[in-house]
């Protein structure tokens, strides 16, 4: 069975077709960008062959889709013969609220439950519902499945997921934590346990540190906490949104800067994070660039986002009552020996013995970062979010 994977952003479309029938191995993948502007660009990269780059306008999704369809069917570049190879298609969706605690095959009852989620997720969701129309056109006698950010950490307790806040606004309009990269956290806990074994990591911190980046707290398998919250905004310093933030300082620069709700939203989410506090970039390769040759602010938003990581870590040990491992991964949790080693400085009272000289310079390996005599386990794995959509995919067409 071959599932395609679809990830729809705003103005982008990332996808795999993946063989389960092989294991789940890729038979291609790449992007679309720049959807809805000029000069679109295709990047498609089948398994064994040179990159194949196209520059056209995609004015919509459903253009974007049918060009990733035609791009697998290429005489030269392509991986499959006839569209109707694809035996199914599975879709990340960002937020599924209360309502979806787990993947589900899409039917025009999920899409309306869906469209009911938009609210929580407005920049999101409706991407995402983008890719399922236009997949109804293109491939109408295709399954398809959602797979949720949100539903991993469904298994939140009550007392976890509750704001401080007037309880009526959760049963007005449902204003709780739901967390998000799910399907990342789900898979590098797995991977820890099937490595360890269940006795040795029934009490996992996950770490998924890239642009958006958020930690948690998994014990027996179950997310118990997350760092993210209704948005994705709360928890960590990202690359471009504050994390957590005294409410008053919003209200603050609110009321200095005439800023409306719109405009405090756009503020919290493009204005802040790595890039607002250094003034030089969100990407981490930059910023330790700048950092190594003295720039003060550079180094501060460094220190700052490894202070953060750490003191989540701290929580969510208390939380689960200890840990057992301590699981690095995403982009910069793979790729990043300085923020994997800032992260775990002064553990030590935890049991961890963090190995600096295996640590450094390690990028996009899966590695146990602690020395033997540790008592928790530092790793870091990679991720596959695009496997996990498809497995799920997979369960559902052919139950």
């Amino acid at each position: 069975m071959k599932i395609l994977v679809l990830n729809c952003g705003s103005s982008s479309i990332k996808y795999q077709l993946v063989d389960m029938a092989k294991d789940g191995e890729v038979m291609a993948k790449g992007i679309v960008e720049r959807i809805g502007i000029n000069d679109s660009e295709l990047k498609h990269q089948p398994s064994g062959k040179d990159t194949f780059k196209l520059i056209q306008d995609v004015p919509d999704h459903t253009i974007g889709i049918n060009l990733i369809i035609e791009a697998l069917m290429h005489p030269i570049h392509g991986v499959i013969k006839d569209k109707y190879e694809i035996n199914a298609v599975g879709h990340r969706v960002v937020h599924g609220g209360e309502k979806f605690t787990g993947s589900v095959r899409i039917t025009q009852d999920v899409i309306n439950m869906m469209e009911e989620c938009v609210e929580l997720a407005p920049l999101h969701n409706p991407a995402n519902l983008k890719g399922i129309y236009a997949i109804q056109k293109l491939l109408p006698e295709v399954e398809q499945c959602g797979v949720f950010d949100t539903s991993f950490h469904a298994t939140m307790p009550e007392y976890a997921y509750m704001y401080g806040i007037a309880y009526d606004m959760y049963e007005k309009y449902r204003v709780r934590r739901y967390g998000f990269h799910g399907t990342s956290h789900r898979f590098v806990a797995q991977k820890t346990i099937d490595m360890l074994g269940k006795d040795r990591a029934s009490k996992i911190i996950t770490c998924h540190l890239g642009n958006g980046a958020s930690i948690a707290a998994i014990k027996d398998g179950k997310s118990v906490d997350t760092s993210m919250g209704l948005t994705p905004v709360e928890g960590l310093i990202m690359g471009t949104r504050c994390g957590d933030l005294d409410l008053g300082v919003l209200l603050f620069i609110m009321e200095k800067e005439g800023l409306d709700v719109k405009g405090a939203n756009n503020y919290i989410n493009k204005n802040c994070g790595m890039n607002g506090i250094s003034g030089v970039s969100s990407d981490m390769r930059d910023l330790n660039e700048a950092a190594e040759k003295g720039h003060h602010r550079a180094k501060l938003a460094l220190e700052m986002y490894a202070y953060r990581v750490k003191k989540y870590i701290g929580a969510y040990a208390a939380a689960m009552g200890g840990v057992d491992a301590i699981v690095f991964t995403g982009g910069i949790g793979e790729n990043d020996s300085l923020i994997r080693e800032l992260s775990c400085q002064n553990l030590e009272y935890m049991g961890v013995v963090f190995d600096k000289e295996k640590n450094h310079g390690l990028r996009g390996k899966d590695e146990i970062l602690s020395k033997p005599e540790s008592k928790v386990v530092v790793m870091t794995l990679g991720t596959n979010e695009e496997l996990v959509i498809a497995n799920d995919t997979y369960e559902i067409v052919t139950k």
